[in-house]
């Protein structure tokens, strides 16, 4: 459902200004001459043309009814349906133009509330103008004249705060893209990292299985038909996690530290059951040989759901983790903490991370609450 305000469009206001001058120039100019009054209808024509450029140019609207109502008091001596047009151009300076012109226009307003006042007592007949038979016309005027000023004063703040609400959010989502973007590149460089290692320990095996077949080879040549096939399994292997994430290696990266694979998720199980979290693990009971590079993927993930589970689910929170190995490598971690109301929507940071991981090795991972509460991460990782 849509919850934003609804607002006319540029063609709208065009054609609400364009009724509005209509409507005033029937009125005062057909009215007056139907009256018997042409002056009375010139001056109104005069004073509410203006009104269809009040928007782009409120000021020169403002000046130009202005002077024409002054034209107007000196010539006329009662009052015409144009002079509607002044709390109009009031409320345009007020609501488009700056504060200190909408200011100017109220103080005008306030002096042509007391000039008309007197104009009309003279007008009607009133003799002798005294504070007591001005007051309640001046009062009148004045008042319609402030009304129409506070109502574009209005206006025009809560424009300037809805605008600063706008390029707050604005500002907002660029900052997330920005973190996000930031958060990916964080992770590929760590990605890259990590497989210096599984290439480098792929191509050590190939230099001293290599090694190794030359000098058996002198000796018994059928040793080298069996070294041949780890060097060729091995070459194939790194080849796979090199074709997979050569676009995120980094210059510079020299990580050489041993990562952690598959076999090792069940350290992190009992971590998390030493720091007090209630875990129920399926893990498979011979972990198969899995690549590196998957092997590591996985561990990490559930690392990072494991450690979000201890930020978010609450201390009471029991956690359900599978892993299971057959044509892919599936990971699931469940708990039943807080869910939803921990705040989080699937997108931060870490969950960036658990799918920039599942994605370089083709999978895919998805992260979010689950009916009934608690939050699930689960993840499908191709060997």
């Amino acid at each position: 459902m849509d919850q934003h305000p609804w607002r006319l469009g540029p063609r709208g206001r065009r054609w609400l200004d364009g009724l509005l001058v209509l409507g005033l120039l029937v009125l005062g100019g057909v009215g007056h001459v139907a009256a018997g009054q042409p002056v009375a209808a010139l001056f109104s024509i005069v004073e509410v043309a203006p009104l269809l450029w009040r928007r782009r140019h409120p000021w020169l609207v403002f000046l130009a009814v202005a002077a024409a109502s002054a034209l107007q008091a000196v010539a006329l001596e009662e009052p015409i349906v144009g002079q509607l047009a002044f709390p109009v151009a009031v409320y345009s300076v007020a609501r488009w133009a700056p504060r200190w012109q909408g200011v100017t226009a109220l103080l005008v307003g306030y002096t042509g509330a007391l000039v008309a006042a007197g104009r009309w007592m003279l007008g009607f007949g009133a003799g002798e103008l005294t504070a007591g038979n001005l007051a309640p016309y001046t009062v009148t005027i004045a008042a319609i004249v402030t009304a129409a000023w506070a109502l574009g004063f209005a206006g025009q703040q809560r424009e300037r705060y809805v605008d600063s609400l706008v390029a707050r959010a604005e500002q907002a989502e660029r900052m997330a893209d920005r973190e996000v973007e930031l958060a990916a590149r964080d992770e590929r460089s760590r990605i890259a990292r990590e497989m210096h290692d599984v290439v480098a320990h792929g191509l050590s095996v190939i230099v001293v299985q290599a090694d190794g077949a030359r000098y058996a080879a002198a000796k018994d040549p059928g040793v080298a038909v069996g070294t041949l096939e780890t060097i060729s399994g091995t070459g194939r292997e790194a080849l796979t996690e090199m074709r997979r994430l050569l676009g995120l290696l980094r210059d510079g990266d020299t990580g050489v530290s041993p990562q952690p694979g598959l076999a090792d998720v069940r350290h992190l199980v009992d971590e998390a059951r030493a720091a007090g979290t209630r875990v129920e693990a399926d893990l498979p009971a011979d972990v198969p040989d899995v690549p590196d590079g998957v092997g590591l993927a996985a561990y990490r993930i559930v690392q990072e759901a494991l450690t979000n589970v201890r930020k978010h689910a609450g201390p009471t929170a029991t956690v359900r983790l599978r892993v299971a190995v057959g044509r892919d490598v599936e990971v699931e971690v469940r708990d039943d903490g807080r869910g939803a109301a921990a705040g989080s929507d699937g997108r931060g940071l870490g969950v960036v991370g658990m799918r920039e991981r599942a994605a370089a090795h083709g999978g895919a991972l998805e992260a979010g609450p689950v009916t009934g509460g608690g939050f699930a991460v689960s993840a499908r990782l191709p060997l």
